[in-house]
């Protein structure tokens, strides 16, 4: 039987002190340390002791001394009492103990000091909330006790051991080491370091690197290590069953746990109240009771209203009531329009705008409007144009069709004014009217002028408005008939009499506080004698005084008075509250009202409280008052208590609590159903099916008194107010329709009703149901005296990743200092995780007064989630623990070990896939004419140009003016190539074959010097020249490249020379070891005996140097067979000849920028007009007005070039004519940027520039180890245009190729990076078994080319590594042994038929997809950083750049913040789910830092390597660095 399930604990009807301290003892005793030489006095009170975590030995923790000998002194952070439990403070305590043994170190979040300063404003003005009874020398009492108590109990291993210096900025050295203060933690970095063991081998160079195996004494590092510790403990055990998501990425489906408890008991019945009682005098109408008391006993008081010091100040009469809602009721019919149009109607709605603090106002002007029989909305005063949910009270009055508001003058004058005088248009209101309902206004109604008073019937009689879960604002909808009978049902179970007086302590316009104080108050002829809130606030006393002094035989209230009371209760000695019957607690639907009623009763029992006169009810906007505690009768036994098991109650069932008794929830009975009403219990989501007697579920009632609709919402309406229960088949019950209340609860013996939550409390975690209030308790449980305001906390849920997360959101206190808030949080953590075993997704304090507030001041629950979600929270402080709550990632991916590459060559040709190749046009069909046969060498073309057309002009350079610097004809080049190769073989005494670096502007006179040295049979090395304001950073990379390239000489000019050998270069790098440096301004006329020529083609011809974006310095070899070839395919493919000109906007120094700059318009002899893109900085129109006045069909530029112009540009492009343009080619060594080049060619469509014209060209120029220069793919001018796909990012990760249609989630959009060149062929190998993949697989490029670089330059000739990228095999399906070069990169191939119309050649498209060295392998799948930074771009509009990178396997997300300081900390939460929503990664670090810090190259590409190692070396001066848990 039920019965025995539940059982309820008697001896907690009123518990004495020594009971008290005996079930204190036995709860705690497990965790109290046995404390040794201390005063016995103190031994006693150390019970609730429990060790706090603390920052330091002498920083006084105040710790909960709940024993009721305090309590009285206690001023314990203002109002929220609501939750105040001694129980459940103590099992926070011990939980929190509990977790002290398993010690462990948070890293805690670096912040800079200039964010989140407190205005002074602020600093000194607590909340209004909790400025009502701040008491701050009881505080400080309290805090002085307590640090005495905390000295004598100091727990050597204090949980965290935090390093003395309290700062936290980012200069300081406060690591949160872990204990043993870091000996281990060093230790352990060392480890790490040691794997992360950076290669100094003589092929790479890496800047800015920790030597091998130096532990690191950074703070970054030890944080990182801190978090990598934590997140090694154990996690909560992975649910274990999967559900397929896309074939590939398995998302885990939580499984209900087989041990979980399930209910055991029968289907419940419906519960009756007793009937409703027939009473002969009862009037037909509310409206009829009013004429009859105010036309019968005119005199007698209905309401008494209070001034601000709580002294009455006016007290309207049931004549007075009478007489001047009739006036009202006239003046509002007949006195606004006109005779023939009047602006209200019977059945319209007016909005009531009626201030707390002025109850006769409201009355007169609600029973004015029923006399009327036009419907009131009253709702709350708008404080300002964008009050929080303001714009959904816009809404409500909006669907009711409002068009008049009926105020004082008073109100009215208060409210916001625009500057002309006229009230402000609030946010999302629609346009009103006002109407001041002051007596003078009034039009007194003639004598013959009747109300309509009917008898009560379903028509509308007023809406009282309610805000859900979401935020929304609902107007219920109470017919006159079920006003009437609430009022009769209320009358017989509160047993009401004529003439009692009442005093209300609650809002009068809703709920309780006007069933009572505004309706019941006139059916009975009550006196009601109504207390505001800014009374309450001032003198928390007053209702109690008013009781006394009235003696009031029921008073309205909610816990918050009833705590205030208490805390008041020393002013006061001489009260009583003897009179009281019934006292009334309205919010005994909050499960933690019972320790509020037990702590009121035992304080004021010795001033006449009778225990029997507390009486909870329950109450809903929809259902009206569900139960009611009715008043006892003295001497009988108190009804009981049901201490329920948390863990039952999170999966919907009854049990009582025997094992844990620190996660167990008190609850007591909210009375029995309404009189005339019906109760069943069904389950809160799914069909309205009837629980069994022992699982918790929504409490839905059926009486003629509740709410009947919505307004205006038919289907909501349809599931909240018309519900039909049905029993496990799902047939109904029955044919009565029934309310649902919004109240989570269960019906216990004796049919008492028994409430645990709210639905709007409810969050779902995997299959668990918690409710919001009870982590409230919990958190204020922990000890916040110092860090937050005890009623300023939020909890909600967020959905991310297929799951709801819990937030918490607290105010923190102005004083409180970072370790104080940081430690209060870890310990809330603990707290939560302990009593209700779910994890809090993330913990967020913000600044005091800035959560949105409630009209009386609570937190507006919905209006907080929404800024949290759209990143406008502005917390001053972040704790996340995606790491802890995310427990249903996919499996990570295992590589299946033991496959070899020819099996999976025949599972593709079995599968019917081919094999992954492509290949550009053969070279040998379309053969050019005698210049190839004839001249093997660059040095011959360029003699034989300035034989055959020495006056024709190659080259101009322009500047930022865009007027022509310099030129060179054919002839002009020769000569001046001449006289540099005299002076090498002259001033350097240099040999054929030595190395010369070659440190020149971007301009012409890098191409003589270039030329210069092939004419004397050096190897020209191209260098970037160092950036003369940041010497530091720029001119080591010089210095390397020159000692790496081994270089007998330096060619440069004059100022540079001047520059290499100054006192700012001697404070960057040893400037007395500099090779020989000539300058060649001035050039000696002198002839060349004779012109270098090679022995072979496959002799050196120029060395390639380039840093890559992962901060490698590699040097490509290239052979002067392997420079023609490259030259010939690009002539061919762009069809380049010497009536052509061709615009270049690139850094000439390596890869195809040098080639298009210095090599082939001396090979095909066309023009080129050469603009150096640092000149765009000065001038944005430069290139393109170039390119519109010389009407160039070719031009090609680099990723940055487009940028600049696309965002500086925009649309003042005039007189500027694109038309001309055929090709527009970005040359680039990565994926191409598709958004990029589509917002290029939108934005210049205007000035004509073709949709087809701008293609990309790919040549994988850098890469670290696998390099294959040349340019593989380049857009052409007569192929087709440039295709684009949509790929899956799931299957990118699986280094598979799926394509999907535009718009399907989570795709990528990816462009064909060009035509493959002629005689180019390519396939795509997986780069770790080195066989060729079939066509749906990513792999790595490899190419095959007359124009391969023959190898890495490199200090020892180590061939090992040459060998590999440059001639490699693929192992196995490749009968002709063909040799390939790596090229390092990722892509597919896509073949693509083409149709007759161009020649029906085949066009092999090849897409590139990120560089193989910048992927980060993380839950073994490969990211492409670029995927993960574009999404957290998109995240809020203050992330101006982002980039990534791993360490240790930990995510890092730096990103760069252009708002202000305060929307720092915003970006963490946003941050942390898109990637865990988009990418199934958890964030381990978040840094926000200021613009401009993410280091980019001048190819736009980020370093991200180069901020990982200034992250680590703590560089990077952050604005907040987070660290997930």
């Amino acid at each position: 039987g039920f019965e025995i399930i539940i059982f309820f604990s008697l001896f907690l009807g009123d518990i004495t002190q020594k009971g008290y301290e005996k079930k204190r003892a036995k709860l705690l005793a497990p965790y109290v340390p046995q404390t040794q030489g201390v005063d016995p006095a103190l031994q006693k009170e150390s019970r609730t002791q429990m060790p706090v975590p603390s920052a330091t030995p002498t920083s006084a923790s105040s710790s909960s001394s709940s024993s009721s000998k305090f309590h009285r002194a206690r001023s314990g952070g203002a109002r929220d009492e609501r939750y105040r439990s001694d129980i459940h403070t103590e099992a926070v305590q011990a939980a929190l103990a509990k977790h002290k043994e398993q010690k462990m170190a948070l890293p805690m979040p670096t912040k800079r000091r200039s964010t989140f300063v407190q205005s002074p404003a602020d600093a000194c003005t607590p909340p209004d909330t909790s400025s009502a009874s701040e008491d701050e020398g009881s505080l400080r009492r309290q805090a002085a006790l307590s640090a005495a108590l905390h000295q004598s109990l100091q727990n050597a291993e204090s949980w965290i051991n935090r390093s003395i210096q309290g700062s936290s900025t980012s200069s300081s050295a406060s690591s949160t080491l872990s204990h043993g203060e870091g000996k281990g933690t060093s230790g352990s970095l060392a480890d790490v370091f040691a794997n992360t063991r950076i290669d100094m081998t003589n092929t790479f160079i890496r800047q800015k690197s920790f030597p091998p195996g130096v532990p690191v004494s950074s703070r970054v590092s030890t944080k990182i290590q801190q978090l990598l510790n934590t997140l090694k403990r154990p996690k909560r055990p992975p649910l274990k069953e999967f559900f397929v998501d896309d074939f590939e990425e398995i998302v885990e489906v939580p499984q209900p746990d087989p041990n979980q408890p399930k209910p055991e008991g029968r289907q419940m019945t419906p519960v009756k109240g007793e009937p409703l009682g027939v009473v002969c005098n009862w009037p037909p109408a509310l409206e009829a009771a009013l004429q009859r008391w105010g036309t019968t006993q005119a005199k007698c008081p209905c309401l008494t209203a209070l001034d601000v010091t709580g002294k009455p100040v006016y007290t309207l009469t049931y004549g007075k009531l009478w007489s001047r809602s009739l006036k009202l009721a006239y003046t509002l019919l007949n006195k606004l329009g006109t005779k023939n149009e009047p602006v209200l109607k019977p059945g319209d709605r007016v909005a009531l705008v009626y201030p707390n603090n002025d109850p006769v106002m409201f009355m007169v002007a609600f029973y004015g409007c029923l006399l009327a029989e036009v419907i009131p909305v009253p709702i709350e005063v708008p404080l300002t144009r964008k009050d929080a949910g303001g714009q959904q009270i816009g809404f409500l009055l909006g669907s009711c069709g409002i068009a008049l508001a009926l105020t004082t003058e008073v109100c009215l004058k208060g409210l916001p004014k625009t500057q002309n005088g006229e009230i402000v248009q609030f946010k999302g209101w629609p346009r009103l009217k006002w109407v001041v309902t002051d007596s003078k206004y009034l039009s007194k109604s003639p004598k013959d002028w009747q109300p309509n008073i009917s008898a009560a019937g379903t028509e509308p009689a007023y809406i009282e408005y309610k805000t859900s879960k979401e935020g929304s604002v609902m107007g219920v909808t109470v017919s006159r008939i079920a006003m009437l009978s609430h009022c009769q049902a209320l009358s017989q179970a509160c047993n009401y009499s004529e003439g009692e007086t009442i005093v209300n302590v609650l809002d009068f316009k809703k709920d309780a506080g006007l069933w009572h104080g505004i309706l019941t108050n006139v059916m009975n002829k009550l006196h009601t004698v109504s207390v505001p809130y800014s009374v309450m606030k001032t003198c928390p006393l007053s209702w109690v005084q008013r009781v006394h002094a009235h003696k009031a035989k029921v008073a309205l209230v909610k816990c918050r008075d009833l705590h205030w009371a208490m805390m008041a209760h020393r002013d006061q000695r001489d009260v009583s509250l003897s009179s009281l019957r019934m006292l009334i607690v309205t919010d005994g639907a909050n499960p933690w009202s019972v320790s509020s009623c037990d702590a009121f009763l035992s304080l004021f029992q010795s001033h006449g409280l009778k225990p029997e006169a507390i009486c909870p009810c329950a109450t809903s906007p929809e259902a009206m008052t569900i139960a009611i505690r009715r008043p006892g009768v003295p001497g009988a036994p108190l009804p009981g208590r049901a201490i329920l098991s948390m863990n039952g109650l999170s999966f919907g069932v009854i049990r009582v609590n025997t094992e844990d008794k620190n996660s167990a929830l008190t609850v007591q009975d909210v009375g029995h159903v309404m009189p005339g009403g019906m109760m069943c219990i069904v389950k809160p989501d799914g069909p309205p099916q009837l629980c069994k007697t022992d699982e918790i579920g929504e409490i839905c009632v059926s009486s003629r008194a509740g709410g009947m609709m919505y307004y205006g919402l038919a289907g909501v309406t349809k599931n909240t107010f018309e519900v039909i229960p049905v029993n496990s088949a799902g047939s109904p019950v029955g044919d009565v329709p029934f309310v649902r209340s919004g109240l989570l609860g269960f019906v216990g013996p004796g049919s008492l009703v028994f409430v645990v939550g709210k639905m709007d409390g409810l969050l779902t975690v995997s299959g668990r149901r918690h409710n919001a209030d009870d982590i409230v308790a919990t958190g204020l449980a922990v000890e916040s005296i110092k860090t937050v305001y005890r009623g300023r906390i939020a909890v909600f849920s967020v959905s991310v990743f297929y799951d709801e997360r819990i937030v918490v959101v607290a105010e923190q206190r102005p004083d409180a200092s970072e370790e104080d808030s940081f430690q209060w949080m870890s310990r809330v953590l603990q707290a939560i995780d302990s009593i209700h075993q779910v994890g809090v997704y993330c913990l967020a304090l913000v600044p005091a007064n800035t959560l949105p507030k409630t009209p009386l001041g609570g937190i507006h629950i919905s209006q907080t989630k929404q800024h949290f979600l759209e990143g406008s929270l502005h917390p001053c402080n972040i704790l996340m623990c995606p790491h802890t709550c995310v427990t249903n990632l996919p499996k990570p991916r295992q590589k299946q070990p033991g496959v070899g590459p020819a099996s999976v060559m025949v599972g593709n040709l079995v599968a019917g896939k081919r094999i992954a190749q492509a290949s550009g046009r053969d070279l040998g069909q379309i053969e050019d004419n005698d210049l190839v046969k004839k001249h093997q060498f660059l040095t011959e073309v360029l003699q034989w140009r300035a034989q055959a057309t020495p006056d024709h002009p190659l080259f101009l350079l322009l500047n930022a003016k865009g007027t022509t610097v310099c030129t060179a004809t054919c002839l002009q080049l020769h000569k001046k190539a001449e006289r540099i190769a005299s002076v090498l073989c002259d001033k350097g005494h240099l040999n054929a074959g030595d190395n010369v670096v070659l440190l020149y502007p971007p301009g012409i006179e890098l191409i003589t010097a270039f030329y210069g040295c092939l004419y004397a049979g050096c190897i020209p090395v191209t260098v970037r020249p160092p950036h003369a304001q940041s010497l530091a950073a720029t001119l080591p990379t010089v210095r390397m490249i020159v000692e790496v390239s081994k270089a007998a000489c330096i060619l440069t000019t004059q100022t540079l020379m001047r520059l290499l050998k100054s006192r700012e270069a001697a404070a960057a790098v040893d400037v007395k070891t500099w090779p020989t440096i000539i300058d060649t301004d001035d050039l000696p006329r002198k002839r060349l005996s004779q012109i270098y020529k090679p022995p072979t083609p496959e002799m050196l011809a120029y060395l390639d140097f380039s840093v890559s974006t992962t901060g490698m310095l590699t040097g490509v070899k290239m052979s002067h067979a392997a420079v023609s070839g490259l030259c010939r395919a690009i002539k061919l493919q762009c069809e380049l000849y010497s009536s052509r000109q061709i615009a270049i906007c690139l850094d000439p120094y390596c890869g195809l920028g040098f080639v298009l700059w210095c090599l082939c318009s001396v090979y095909s002899g066309h023009q080129s007009i050469l603009i150096p893109p640092m000149e765009l900085e000065s001038n944005l129109f430069l290139w393109l007005s170039t390119v519109s006045q010389y009407k160039i069909r070719d031009t090609f530029c680099s990723y940055s070039v487009m940028e600049l112009c696309t965002k500086g540009l925009g649309n003042q492009a005039r007189g500027i004519n694109l038309s001309c343009v055929r090709t527009c080619v970005v040359v680039a060594e990565e994926r191409p940027r598709v958004s990029l080049t589509h917002s290029f060619s939108k934005l210049f469509k205007d000035i004509g520039l073709s949709p087809r014209a701008v293609s990309t060209t790919f040549g994988s120029r850098v890469n670290v180890a696998i390099f294959a220069p040349g340019l593989i793919a380049e857009s052409g001018t007569s192929g087709p245009d440039p295709t684009t796909v949509y790929v899956d990012l799931k299957s990118l990760r699986h280094d598979r190729v799926r394509l999907v249609e535009r718009g399907a989630p989570q795709s990528l959009l990816l462009s064909e990076s060009g035509k493959i060149l002629p005689g180019v062929k390519v396939v795509i190998v997986n780069p770790e078994t080195k066989g060729p993949l079939g066509d749906s697989h990513l792999g790595e490029i490899w190419v095959n080319s007359p124009h391969t670089a023959s190898g890495y330059y490199t200090i020892y000739d180590n061939e090992t590594l040459q060998a590999d990228h440059f001639n490699t095999r693929l192992s196995f399906g490749d009968a002709a042994q063909t040799l390939w070069a790596r090229t390092g990169y990722l892509g597919f191939v896509r073949r693509t038929e083409l149709t007759a119309a161009s020649g029906g050649m085949r066009h092999d498209a090849l897409y590139v997809v990120g560089a193989l060295d910048e992927t980060l392998e993380l839950r073994g799948l490969r990211y492409h950083p670029i995927d993960i930074e574009t999404s957290v771009s998109r995240t809020h509009r203050s992330i101006a750049e982002c980039a990534v990178f791993t360490w240790t396997n930990l995510l890092v997300v730096v990103v760069e913040l252009c708002g202000c300081e305060q929307e720092a900390l915003d970006l963490v939460p946003l941050v942390t789910n898109v990637v865990l929503e988009e990418h199934y990664l958890i964030v381990g670090v978040v840094v926000v830092v200021d613009p401009g810090v993410i280091p980019i190259n001048s190819r736009g590409e980020k370093q991200r390597m180069h901020l990982r190692d200034s992250f680590l070396a703590d560089q990077l001066d952050p604005i907040y660095v987070a660290y997930n848990m």
